[in-house]
């Protein structure tokens, strides 16, 4: 037996990581510590902690650790850890996709251009990340179509130039008409455009363009007139900034009661050249400083390209050691700056402004439905997850429920459950009822991080007060009738929801949006009981007299059904006839026989 607070006693004061394991002995959480004994007691002592922290802790069954040299050494280790188990509670980066990155081949003899998705450690020139692939594309294109250089992917000396030399868009290195020397000119230009220094290729483009001009090469010089319109062009598409550094990241994170949505500027050249966004929804408890903290160490691990400083909103406990880890792997100065004042700081609250509205936006819904539930049935706190039952039977036969999950507004399909009735016979909705939400509420308790996830803040009924009282009866089993507010679903003569009602009979009425929102709750719930009902029918109808019979199971039974088609034909089928199915020997097929001709 595990004894924590003996274990805690025994965490030397030495730098590590530290590894909190729920009883299943999943890992639920990885951190790092410059002190292994003063971090992990603080998650156990009795002070003011945020909920997803008591969350945290309350799952906690055992722990481990792992002494390292130093800080920087233990957060390495924790990187490795949380990318490899991705532990429930930290800040996991759920979007695996890579972007599209413009290579350049530098190592080839003439260097090749296209887009990538993976970085290898190659020697090449990467410029990127692009999170929209569109903009990737576009990109190339542009410099496919503005600047002579090969298409070719696999690059080899030939005898005769390909159609692109003829129609002025290669300069044929394969037939060595342009030296290695006058190809670069043009692979140096599109480094520059790339890197976002469109200034200083526009002044050497212009005095390209003078010096054909002088040459009266005026074919060339034309030419390089057009190249240089096309950059001027596509460079005033990109946002400009006054910020005097080349190569930045600035991360802008904003939460509200829903989520937290995280916004990365990528600068390049003094200006930004894209954006990404990441949302999590988990995280909405979290500190701002834990989020940028945990966010910056997922984000760039792994990574080979690195920008030369980092902008973020507030300061970070573990600056200093995540900078010297990013400079080690960066192989150059990477600084983490919160910058005060100044077109820096303006950039840092763009970014957080555009996280703010891009989450507002993507919440605005959700979050109106849920501010006026909780406003409309004076409920303490926002009903983040809303649950639902519903039962459907014939007769007092097949009796089964559904229950249906909307988390954060949004109705979620994978969290629906499916129950069949195993202590009520007969027709008896309310005790059914009662039956289903006590099984649910026990299988929370029982095993928090099990299928049905942590316990709702509302319960809506379909139905009025006789199912409201249903399910208070099983609340009440567990002391949760205080918890979590039971309302129903009252519908007029068209079996249509017209209100919410309480225990005591007190309606609420519902504005036109809240009635959308619990209309699709009912269907979805009614439909889920109906759907399961309907498959227990179907399945008892379509049993077959092959069932009952030993020796008889689901693949000889349609190894049968294959050959004959039917029960009948099986019925008139000889001994000899049956034992030429596989797996039906003699002895089965006198049973077959002896069974269904009774």
């Amino acid at each position: 037996m595990f004894d924590i607070e003996a274990e805690i006693k025994k965490l030397p004061h030495k730098p590590g990581t530290y590894i909190m394991r729920d009883k299943e002995d999943n890992i639920i959480y990885v951190g790092k510590a410059i002190s292994l004994k003063n971090r992990v007691t603080q998650y156990f002592r009795k002070t003011n902690k945020t909920q997803r922290i008591k969350n945290m802790v309350s799952l906690i069954d055992h722990f481990e650790y792992i002494v390292c040299d130093n800080e920087a050494e233990a957060l390495i280790l924790e990187c490795n850890l949380i990318k490899e188990n991705r532990p429930k509670f930290n800040v996991l980066l759920k979007d695996d996709k890579t972007y599209p990155y413009i290579r350049i081949g530098m190592k080839e003899e003439y260097p090749s251009i296209y887009i990538t998705r993976r970085i290898q450690n190659d020697g090449a020139k990467y410029f990127g990340p692009y999170a929209n692939p569109g903009a990737a594309r576009e990109m190339l294109n542009f410099i496919k179509e503005k600047f002579q250089v090969r298409q070719c992917k696999n690059f080899k000396f030939n005898d005769r130039a390909c159609l692109n030399y003829h129609i002025k868009k290669c300069l044929a290195p394969c037939m060595k008409y342009v030296s290695r020397e006058e190809y670069m000119v043009q692979i140096n230009q599109i480094i520059m455009l790339l890197e976002g220094k469109t200034n200083k290729i526009l002044k050497e483009l212009e005095a390209d363009m003078k010096e054909a001009s002088g040459k009266l090469e005026f074919e060339k010089a034309a030419t390089i007139r057009d190249r240089m319109n096309a950059i001027e062009r596509i460079s005033a598409k990109q946002k400009v900034s006054n910020i005097s550094e080349n190569n930045i990241d600035v991360i802008g994170v904003y939460k509200n009661e829903l989520s937290v949505c995280v916004e990365i500027f990528f600068v390049r050249g003094s200006k930004m050249i894209d954006r990404e966004q990441y949302f999590f929804d988990e995280l909405k408890d979290m500190d701002t400083k834990e989020i940028l903290s945990g966010f910056i160490k997922q984000y760039y691990m792994g990574k080979l390209e690195f920008p030369n400083k980092i902008m973020i909103q507030e300061e970070i406990e573990d600056k200093e050691v995540i900078e010297e880890w990013l400079t080690s792997s960066a192989g150059r100065k990477v600084e983490i700056k919160a910058p005060q004042k100044g077109e820096k700081l303006r950039f840092v609250e763009m970014a957080e402004n555009n996280a703010k509205i891009t989450l507002e936006n993507k919440s605005k819904d959700k979050f109106e439905i849920l501010n006026e539930l909780k406003k409309v049935l004076k409920l303490e706190k926002l009903p983040h997850k809303i649950e639902s039952y519903d039962i459907s039977n014939i007769s007092g036969t097949n009796i089964v429920a559904g229950m249906c999950v909307a988390q954060d507004g949004v109705i979620k399909r994978n969290m629906s459950r499916r129950f069949r009735i195993k202590t009520v016979y007969g027709q008896d909705d309310p005790k059914c009822t009662e039956e289903v939400v006590t099984r649910r509420i026990k299988h929370s308790l029982d095993n928090p991080k099990g299928g049905f996830g942590t316990l709702p803040d509302l319960i809506l009924a379909d139905g009025g007060i006789t199912q409201i009282k249903a399910i208070k009866r099983a609340l009440e089993k567990y002391n949760l009738q205080d918890q979590i507010p039971v309302y129903g679903m009252v519908k007029d003569d068209k079996h249509s929801t017209r209100a919410l009602v309480d225990v005591n009979r007190r309606e609420f009425e519902i504005s036109e949006n809240l009635f959308f929102f619990i209309t699709n709750l009912q269907n979805e719930v009614h439909n889920t009981a109906i759907e399961y009902h309907r498959k227990l029918r179907e399945k008892e109808m379509t049993k077959s007299e092959l069932d009952d019979i030993e020796g008889i199971g689901k693949a000889k039974r349609e190894a049968l059904l294959k050959e004959f088609g039917t029960i009948e034909k099986i019925k008139s089928a000889s001994i000899e006839d049956l034992t030429k199915v596989k797996g039906i020997n003699k002895e089965l097929a006198e049973k077959v026989k002896k069974s269904i001709n009774k």
